[in-house]
Formats: structure tokens, sequence, C-alpha cells
């Protein structure tokens, strides 16, 4: 039975009380900031669907990440938009393909900088699906693999710190685990989209990398967000192939998702904010209905409560000025 003298608001007096007691504490070590780097972009250029979020061009990314370091943030996922897309994604791979330039500068110039790459093809191929597709538009799994395995050792010769496959292909945590492996890169860390629902809130990231598939859709690769078990499956099979950090991808809609992840695995639980997540909370505190400072906290702050040891958000860098 509760003991019903006691007053928990007494722990909510004042704000010295609320913060001695707090039980979730978000961190900037807890974030890490996507950038778009664009091979076909001198300077900066703004995404419509994401207000405060940019593309790149290899000049412009030196003020970004100086100011990412000044407020805190020493960690990044970097996508790359290629100057050419093609049938297979090859930039993917190419030793001056877009991402691998833009590791190099950022390592060289900034080596405090913790660079994790975007492991994937949608950005980069002409039809807009996340590996090899046949003539009748399949997605051809393992074809995809190898290409993977060509893609994450070029990234890992540029300089990456971690390669986070995106894809969700059967077999790829493995198939990249061994690649890095056998190419003496043992020390690059792994990790896994492991659990990447077929959502619609991604819609904002596909204008930032225009990768919209020109033809059906990923439902056949990415989950089924009716699944939950499913998810542990995902994961497991991943966690066993050799991933360092499983992710859950989007997150303000999946948080038992994560909080189950939390519970079953002994390893880090990443979750993406995603840009539609983002644009939404933008949307409306630009309608006046929201406070987006104190929102974008609580979302964020939802996702640790949840479980999430590392947080990829789109609000990563403003709000470090915060915490």
């Amino acid at each position: 039975m509760f003991d019903l003298s006691r007053r928990p608001r007494r722990l909510r007096k004042n704000k010295a009380i609320r913060n001695l007691v707090r039980e979730t504490h978000l961190r900037k070590d807890d974030l890490v900031m996507p950038i778009f780097v664009n091979a076909n972009l001198e300077g900066e250029k703004s995404i419509s669907a994401m207000p405060g979020i940019s593309q790149f061009g290899i000049n412009a990314i030196d003020s970004e990440i100086e100011l990412l370091l000044e407020r805190g943030i020493n960690q990044t996922l970097i996508f790359g938009l290629p100057e050419e897309k093609d049938a297979e994604g090859s930039d993917t791979w190419h030793e001056d393909g877009i991402t691998q330039r833009a590791v190099r500068r950022i390592k060289e110039k900034f080596p405090e900088m913790y660079v994790i790459t975007d492991v994937c093809f949608c950005e980069y191929t002409s039809h807009g699906h996340c590996g090899v597709v046949d003539s009748d538009g399949k997605l051809l799994n393992d074809l995809t693999l190898s290409n993977l395995q060509k893609q994450v050792v070029s990234h890992a010769q540029a300089g990456a710190d971690m390669v986070a496959p995106s894809g969700m292909i059967d077999g790829m945590i493995l198939a990249i685990r061994d690649a890095l492996d056998d190419a003496k890169f043992q020390d690059v860390a792994l990790m896994s989209y492991a659990v990447k629902y077929s959502s619609g809130f991604y819609g904002p990231f596909r204008e930032a990398v225009d990768s919209a598939p020109q033809f059906g859709d990923r439902q056949t690769y990415q989950m089924d967000p009716a699944n939950k078990r499913e998810a542990l499956i995902e994961a497991g099979l991943d966690f066993a192939e050799g991933a360092d950090v499983l992710m859950v991808k989007p997150a303000l809609s999946y948080l038992d998702i994560i909080q189950d992840l939390k519970r079953e695995f002994d390893a880090p639980i990443a979750c993406y904010n995603v840009s539609g997540e983002y644009a939404m909370i933008k949307a409306a505190a630009e309608k006046g209905w929201i406070d987006e400072k104190k929102v974008r906290h609580e979302a964020l702050l939802s996702m640790k409560r949840a479980g999430a040891d590392i947080i990829i958000s789109y609000f990563a860098r403003d709000i470090a000025l915060e915490l």
C-alpha cells in the first residue's frame, strides 16, 4: 500500500530541488549532428523543408564544424550528395567521392571531431533505392553487400571513425565487419541502423539529399511500423554479426522500441530524431503554436529517458547552447 502521508510535490517546490532529484539528463556528449555535403555546391544552401539546416559545399564545411566544436558537439554524421548518380551509386566507393573528400577535410583540419559516415546508396543511385536493383526494380540483397564492402573500406581509408549502414540489407553487418577487418580497419566502429521503419517521417530528408525512389517504395527492406517483435529479431541479428551500436529510426514514434532494445542488448543504443520530427516542431513553432526550445528539449529528453545513449538530431547544434 502507498503511504498516504507522502507529498511528492515537496520535491518540486523550487528549481534547486527539481534539479537535485532529476532522473534523466540530456548532455552534449549524447548528441550527433548530421551534415549534408553537396559535390555540386559552392558555399551553403538552405533546405526549405528543414528550416535552419543547409547543404554545404566542400569549401563551406569548415565554418559548420568550427561552430559545432565551439558549442561542444564533437560528433557528426556525414551524408554525401554526388556530382552524378548512376545505377549502382559508384561514387560511394571512389577515393574522390564526395563523402571521402568531406571526411578527409574534416579529419585533417579538425582531428578532434568524431566522424561517422552514412553508408547507403539512395542518395547516389539514379533510381533512389538502397542498392543494386534488377530490371524489374527488385533490390538485390547479396549483390548490394559487395558494394557496401567497397564503400565502407573507402570511408575508413578517408579517415572515418565509425560507419553507419542504413539500408536494412540482410547480412550487411557481417559483410561490413569482415571487409573492414580484412582491410586492417579493426578499430573503425560500426553503428547499425538495425531497426529502421518504413516511415512517413522521412519526407524532408528526401528533399535534402534528393533520394526519393524513382519507382516503387522501400517497404520490402525497411520495417513495417506495425511490428514490434520484429525489431528484436533485426537488432539481434546485427548484434550477433558485430554491430557496436544499435540504432532505432525514427525516434519519437518508436520510443517503445528504443526501450525494448535497451532492455535486451548489452550495447549502446542510438536513435535518429529524423527530418519529419524536426520539421514538425519547427513548423509549429513558426506558427506560434508551441515554444520551440521547450518542445525540442522535451522531445530529445524523452528519447534519452526511453534508453537512447546516442541521439542523432538536427537540433544538436542549437540545443547545445542550452545544455
